[in-house]
């Protein structure tokens, strides 16, 4: 496998999403290890080998058998492999308990669903940790509670269940942390399906290196049903690619802004940490975070903070989680605007946390300004060079047409990023206000994640 990272696709229009391997000829299945499926016409399949992601890629046969040949073949020219070889998932030679911690808001029907694969999670250790962030309705504690009440010893995971009242990732996140008992914590969202073999995956670089003290994995669409969908996958989405990669502040990368750069490193869908570092670093900031006025940054924050602090950060693609992006053109507008201002509430964060790292921001702003300038004029420039139909390395046939106009275009994409990254600080600000008055009225001198607090205290509290 080559070690580029993989460059968003050039879709033609909502399509079926499935999960091939290399070494099952013909054979399909659903998204997020779901039931055998034998589809034709388009579809945009996740192709591995021996278990190992290798790539994306979009087809349209009319059979099943044509499909699934096209499929691979668009693979092969994009990534080649070598198939006589075995590249299984990794597989650790023993099981660190893994707490699972799924924040949840409204939206019980994903959630299900989200569980749903969790349980069929092929790991012999680990438990399930469920928080309601400020719910409006009991319809999310009925679901937990009935469906997923916990199991007898020896018979599977227990599901938990814990409310958060006050809104926030972040604080959802700090909620579950506060209750975990294994020694890597691994988050999802529950707009989520992941694999069997994930937290397999995810244990695997924390095993192999005492140094890891985070790792992240692969991201793709559960489904692309709608046009906003498929934009938000033109733009970019959350693909980090299909290598291995290891970063740590001993062995920097050729990066202008590394390691400033944090959300080439992974996303809050999917990602580890062990447990003993979150609580030294007191959890994640309750100021950043969707639900906050800083609209994200909290995984990013996190991921820098790790790096700031000596430890080693991990990708691992084999660590695979299927999202269902936004369907809507709005709910996709709001999305690309809450990466930007995430992105530079992640900024504010960093410094507020680790000011000693300021001056290597200021080495390396000038280089990082124009860095980003280009990148994004290539995204829109890019997207919009494909807006006319399936590129090289992509199958064409009946039904192949083309392109339907995005109801975001990649330039207003670009641009609403760009302007939340601007808000981001401010966004940052505000919440840490919010979240000084918070302290005053409940009269709580910390709480997690404040740059002030030395440590997560008061673990295992009712909140």
């Amino acid at each position: 496998m080559t070690g580029v990272a993989v460059r968003p696709l050039a879709l033609s229009g909502p399509l079926p999403v499935v999960d091939i391997d290399l070494a099952e000829p013909g054979a399909f299945r659903r998204p997020g290890g779901g039931a055998w499926t034998r589809p034709s016409g388009r579809a945009l399949g996740l192709v591995r080998l021996h278990g190992r992601p290798v790539a994306m890629a979009e087809a349209s046969c009319d059979g099943p058998e044509e499909l699934w040949e096209a499929l691979a073949a668009s693979a092969r020219r994009e990534f080649p492999v070598d198939e006589g070889t075995p590249t299984r998932a990794p597989e650790p030679v023993e099981a660190p308990a893994i707490s699972v911690i799924v924040a949840t808001r409204n939206r019980a029907r994903m959630l299900r669903d989200c569980l749903d694969s969790l349980l069929a999670v092929d790991y012999p250790r680990f438990e399930v940790i469920v928080v309601d962030n400020a719910p409006a309705d009991t319809s999310t504690e009925e679901l937990v509670r009935r469906e997923y009440g916990g199991s007898p010893p020896g018979q599977g995971p227990a599901v938990r269940y814990l409310r958060e009242p006050v809104p926030g990732l972040a604080r959802a996140h700090n909620r579950g942390l506060t209750a975990a008992r294994g020694t890597i914590s691994a988050f999802t969202d529950d707009d989520t399906l992941v694999d069997p073999l994930w937290l397999t995956a995810l244990a695997a670089p924390f095993l192999a290196d005492p140094g890891t003290g985070c790792v992240t994995g692969l991201i793709v669409p559960a489904e692309l049903d709608t046009e906003a969908q498929v934009a938000l996958e033109r733009h970019g989405a959350f693909g980090k690619g299909y290598a291995p990669r290891t970063w740590s502040l001993r062995a920097p990368p050729a990066d202008p802004l590394f390691p400033f750069t944090a959300g080439r490193f992974g996303s809050g869908a999917n990602m580890a940490f062990r447990t003993e570092l979150l609580h030294e670093l007191g959890g994640f900031d309750p100021a950043t975070g969707v639900g906050t006025p800083a609209h994200g940054g909290d995984d990013l924050l996190s991921f820098f903070r790790v790096l700031a602090h000596g430890r080693a950060l991990a990708y691992e693609p084999a660590a695979i989680v299927w999202h269902r992006h936004r369907r809507t053109p709005e709910a996709l507008d709001a999305q690309a605007f809450g990466y930007g201002a995430g992105f530079g509430a992640y900024l504010a964060g960093a410094l507020a946390h680790e000011p000693r790292m300021l001056p290597a921001l200021l080495r390396r702003l000038p280089g990082g300004v124009r860095y980003v300038i280009a990148r994004n004029r290539e995204r829109a420039g890019r997207s919009a060079g494909r807006s006319a139909g399936p590129s090289a390395g992509q199958s064409s046939g009946p039904g192949a047409g083309p392109t339907a106009r995005p109801p975001a275009a990649p330039s207003r994409l670009v641009r609403l990023e760009l302007r939340g990254l601007l808000y981001g600080p401010y966004g940052y600000l505000r919440s840490r206000l919010i979240e000084r008055r918070l302290r005053r009225r409940t009269g709580t001198a910390h709480r997690h994640g404040d740059p002030a607090d030395p440590g997560l205290r008061g673990r295992g509290e009712a909140r």
